[in-house]
């Protein structure tokens, strides 16, 4: 999933938006995580990006996204963009001490 979103609206209040891309990017990852799991397959994980433009992506972790969007809203960015890609992940055994 790829998708800029605005802050900018002549009727809605930029709480609201916000609220909103919220709901988009915990419904996406709700519905993604709900798939099949492939053969060898422990969990779904995401490789997630965040920036004001397309080309000026960061990598963020998943559990950031919200604290990106509150500063995007702090700076009173007119649109910003979020970058949600699904990878297949693998647990990692601890080690015996």
């Amino acid at each position: 999933m790829r998708k800029i979103y605005k802050l900018t609206h002549p009727k809605i209040k930029v709480d609201r938006l916000v609220e909103g891309v919220r709901h988009d990017v915990k419904k996406y990852v709700k519905r993604e995580r709900k798939k099949a799991l492939p053969e060898g397959v422990d969990y779904w994980d995401f490789d997630c990006k965040f920036g004001n433009t397309v080309e000026a992506l960061q990598e963020i972790h998943l559990a950031e996204i919200n604290t990106y969007i509150d500063q995007a809203k702090e700076q009173q960015v007119e649109s910003f963009c979020i970058e949600i890609q699904v990878k297949p992940g693998h647990r990692m055994k601890k080690a015996d001490t």
